[in-house]
């Protein structure tokens, strides 16, 4: 693609990834007006961001793009944007909380995960895995966990359906690799699952899950098939 036609695609996804930030105040209201808990329709709201603007703007990543500078970019620009709205106090109230500002670490790491694996392995679907368990495995795994717990939780329950989903996601892209090392994508699945349900301090599960799910990335395609 033309540099002209990347920097298009890179207008026309921030303008999407903002306007999910803006649209998600109406599910927030909704669920708070049947009566939830304003926290837990937050947790919802957060989750819904991860999958549509973080999980869709993944997926779009490899077909749009022909350079990690693109995503690296738009990815630290947005985490300016989520910083100066925790920081100036105008937060985005329907996703995020004075509690924690994981909504900014969930910026930074997709920026960094997918341009630098990119950089590292020359493969942009291999450079966009670990930011799909970040959005959409560990999206799942919030919502069935507000759902069942009724409360932000690492119950074993979530991760439970963050296997489900990032499995998959593992093998088949996993298997896009040259060589294809679809086992080592499975493995990444199961090391980003076990882990989310970690925290340290400031290093949350967005942290973990993306190093983690890079670092077996990394060391697979050192490696090579193990079948």
């Amino acid at each position: 693609m033309t540099i002209s036609s990347q920097l298009f695609w890179a207008a026309g996804l921030s303008l999407y990834v903002l306007a999910v930030l803006f649209v998600t105040r109406i599910p927030y209201r909704a669920m708070v007006a049947r009566g939830m808990e304003p926290i837990r329709a937050v947790y919802y709201n957060r989750k819904i961001v991860h999958m549509l603007a973080g999980g869709v703007g993944s997926l779009m990543v490899p077909l749009v793009f022909d350079s990690p500078w693109f995503p690296l970019v738009c990815g630290l620009l947005l985490t300016l944007l989520t910083y100066g709205a925790h920081a100036t106090g105008l937060r985005f109230y329907w996703f995020q909380t004075d509690e924690n500002r994981n909504d900014v670490k969930f910026a930074l790491m997709w920026a960094l995960s997918v341009s630098l694996l990119w950089w590292l392995l020359d493969n942009p679907w291999l450079a966009i895995l670990p930011a799909l368990y970040m959005a959409f495995g560990d999206g799942v795994t919030g919502i069935a966990r507000n759902l069942m717990v009724r409360r932000r939780s690492k119950s074993p329950i979530g991760n439970v359906f963050m296997l489900i989903v990032c499995a998959p996601l593992g093998w088949v892209i996993g298997g896009l690799a040259e060589p294809a090392i679809p086992v080592w994508g499975l493995i990444s699945a199961i090391v980003a699952t076990w882990i989310e349900r970690y925290e340290f301090g400031p290093i949350d599960d967005n942290v973990l899950i993306t190093v983690a799910a890079s670092g077996v990335l990394l060391l697979g395609t050192s490696v090579g098939p193990l079948f």
